[in-house]
C-alpha cells in the first residue's frame, strides 16, 4: 500500500496555502476539457471536404472522442486513487495537448481520428479535480468548490460553441485545434504551479483484466447507441454489439465482484446513495443533452418552415452561452442549498427546474429571446444537479475511492448524453416535413424531444427521492486531509 507520495510529504501543510488558486486552476482545466467536446461542431458538415473522406467516415472524429472518454474516465480515476490524482490530472492534460496538436497538423482522416481520441482521453480531468478538492480544501470551501468544478463541464460546453463558430468563420480550421493546444498548455503550467499532490492513495495493483473487460463492454454499448441510426437499429451489427455489451459487462461484473482489488468496487457502487445518484445522473445527462440538440437546430432552420428562426451557427452558440454562465453563477447557490438541506434536495430541485425549462420551451419557441430564456432555465437546473452529484458520491465512499467513484458518476452522465443523441436522432429523423424537396424535422418533432427531456428530468427527480439523506458528507470530506497525514486511505483517519 503506497504511503509514499514522499515528494508531497514535505510540501507543507495539508490544507494548501492558496485554496483560491487551486479552485480557479482546477475549474479552468475543467472548462478547457469541456471546450474540447464542442470544438468540432462548427466544422462537422465540412469535414468530408476538409479531410477528403466520406461523411460516414468523418463522423468517427466525433465518435472516437466519445469512446475514448468512456474508457478513460473510470480508468484514470482508479489510477488517480492508486498513484496520485494530480499526477493523472497532468497526464490527462498532456493527452489533450497531444491530441490537439495532432488534429492541428492533420489534413487526413486517420490523424484526425487519432487526435480526437487522444483528446477524449483527457475527460478524467473534472472528476480528478473534484477528488483533489476533497483531499486538499478545508471543509467550509469544499461544497462550493466541487459545485463549481462539476459545473465547469456545462460551462465549457456552452461557451465552446460560439467560440468555435467565431474561430471557424474567421480563421483556418486548424486554428481551432491550435487554440485548444494553447489553452491545454496554460492549464498544464497552472496545475504544476498551484495544485498540490494528494497524499490520500490506495496503492495496490491495477486491475488490467477489469479495465479491458469494461472497455470492451462500454465500446460495444456506445458504438451501438451512437451508430445504430446509421447502421440500422435492427441490423446485425447493431444487435450484435448490444448483445456483446450485455454479455461482456455481465461477465465483467462477475469478475469484479471476485477480485480483491477491482477497477470498480461494485459493492460500493451498489450502496443506495451511490446507486441512485448514478441512475439519476444518467437521466440528467439525457435531459441536458436534449437541449443541446434542439435549440441550435430551431435557431438555424429556415424561417420558411414556420418555426425555424433562420439564424447563423454563431448566433445559435451565443444563445446557448448564457446557460453556461448561469451554471457557474449558481454553483455557490447550489452549495448553500446542499449545506442547508442536503445535496439530495439540491438534486431534486435542479431536476424540477430542468423539467420546467423544457415545459417553457414547448410553449415558447418562436423568438430568439424565448430560447435564451429556456437555455438559462435549463442551465440553472443543470447547475444545481451537477453541483449536488459530487457531494452525494463523496458522502458515500471512502476518501481512497473518491476519484474512481466520481469518474464513474461522470461516465453515467456521458451514457445519458449518448442515449439522448440516439433517441432524439430517431425522433427528428422520423417526424419530418418536406421543404423544397428536403426532409426537415417538424415542429412536433422538436416538441416531442422537449417532452422526452422533461420526462427524463422528472425521472431523475423520482430516482433522487430514493437517495437516503447523507448523515455527514461535509465532516467526511473534512477528515480527508487528516487521513492523508496517516496515509490510512480512509476518510476517518483522525
Amino acid at each position: 500500500m503506497s504511503d509514499a507520495p514522499a515528494g508531497s510529504a514535505d510540501a507543507g501543510p495539508v490544507v494548501p496555502p492558496r485554496p483560491n488558486a487551486v479552485v480557479a486552476v482546477l475549474a479552468f482545466a475543467g472548462i478547457v476539457v469541456a471546450l474540447m467536446q464542442t470544438l468540432v461542431i462548427p466544422i462537422v458538415p465540412e469535414l468530408p471536404k476538409l479531410l477528403d473522406a466520406p461523411a460516414s467516415d468523418t463522423a468517427w472524429a466525433v465518435t472516437a472522442t466519445l469512446l475514448a472518454a468512456a474508457v478513460a474516465t473510470p480508468v484514470v480515476g482508479r489510477l488517480g486513487d492508486m498513484f496520485g490524482k494530480r499526477r493523472m490530472l497532468l497526464v490527462s492534460v498532456v493527452m489533450l495537448v497531444a491530441g490537439s496538436v495532432a488534429c492541428a497538423l492533420s489534413d487526413a482522416l486517420v490523424p484526425m481520428i487519432v487526435g480526437r481520441a487522444l483528446q477524449g482521453l483527457s475527460s478524467g480531468v473534472i472528476p480528478l479535480g473534484i477528488s483533489i478538492m476533497r483531499d486538499e480544501l478545508p471543509a467550509e470551501r469544499l461544497a462550493g468548490a466541487t459545485a463549481l468544478m462539476s459545473a465547469s463541464l456545462g460551462v465549457g460546453g456552452a461557451l465552446g460553441l460560439p467560440t468555435a463558430a467565431l474561430i471557424a468563420d474567421n480563421f483556418d480550421w486548424h486554428f481551432l485545434f491550435w487554440s485548444s493546444a494553447a489553452m491545454g498548455v496554460v492549464a498544464l503550467v497552472l496545475v504544476l504551479a498551484f495544485v498540490p499532490e494528494s497524499r490520500v492513495r490506495t496503492g495496490g495493483r491495477f486491475d488490467a483484466v477489469g479495465a479491458v473487460g469494461m472497455a470492451v463492454g462500454l465500446i460495444s454499448l456506445l458504438l451501438a447507441v451512437s451508430k445504430g441510426a446509421d447502421w440500422g437499429w435492427t441490423s446485425g451489427t447493431t444487435l450484435g454489439l448490444f448483445a456483446a455489451a450485455v454479455i461482456v459487462l455481465l461477465a465483467w461484473g462477475f469478475f469484479e465482484l471476485r477480485t480483491t482489488q477491482p477497477l470498480v468496487d461494485l459493492r460500493t457502487t451498489a450502496r443506495r446513495q451511490v446507486l441512485f445518484t448514478n441512475l439519476a445522473s444518467i437521466a440528467i445527462g439525457f435531459s441536458m443533452f436534449a437541449m443541446s440538440l434542439v435549440l441550435p437546430q430551431l435557431l438555424q432552420l429556415p424561417t420558411q418552415t414556420g418555426y425555424g428562426l433562420g439564424r447563423s451557427l454563431l448566433t445559435a452558440g451565443l444563445v446557448m452561452a448564457p446557460s453556461g454562465l448561469v451554471m457557474m453563477a449558481l454553483a455557490p447557490v447550489s452549495a448553500v442549498v446542499s449545506k442547508a438541506k442536503g445535496p439530495k434536495v439540491t438534486l431534486m430541485i435542479g431536476a424540477l427546474i430542468v423539467a420546467c425549462g423544457y415545459g417553457i420551451n414547448i410553449v415558447l419557441m418562436s423568438q430568439v429571446w424565448h430560447l435564451v430564456l429556456v437555455s438559462c432555465v435549463i442551465g440553472a437546473g443543470i447547475g444545481f444537479t451537477y453541483g449536488s452529484m459530487p457531494a452525494l458520491i463523496m458522502g458515500a465512499v471512502p476518501a481512497s475511492e473518491t476519484a474512481a467513484a466520481n469518474s464513474l458518476n461522470t461516465l453515467m452522465r456521458s451514457i445519458g448524453t449518448s442515449c439522448a443523441s440516439a433517441v432524439a436522432g430517431v425522433v427528428l429523423a422520423h417526424m419530418t416535413i418536406d421543404l423544397g424537396g428536403y426532409a426537415l424535422p417538424s415542429e412536433n418533432a422538436f416538441k416531442t424531444v422537449m417532452a422526452i427531456g422533461a420526462g427524463a428530468a422528472l425521472l431523475a427527480f423520482a430516482l433522487a427521492s430514493f437517495i437516503p439523506r447523507p448523515r455527514a458528507a461535509v465532516p467526511a470530506a473534512a477528515s480527508a486531509p487528516a487521513a492523508a497525514e496517516t496515509s490510512a486511505g480512509t476518510p476517518s483517519g483522525r
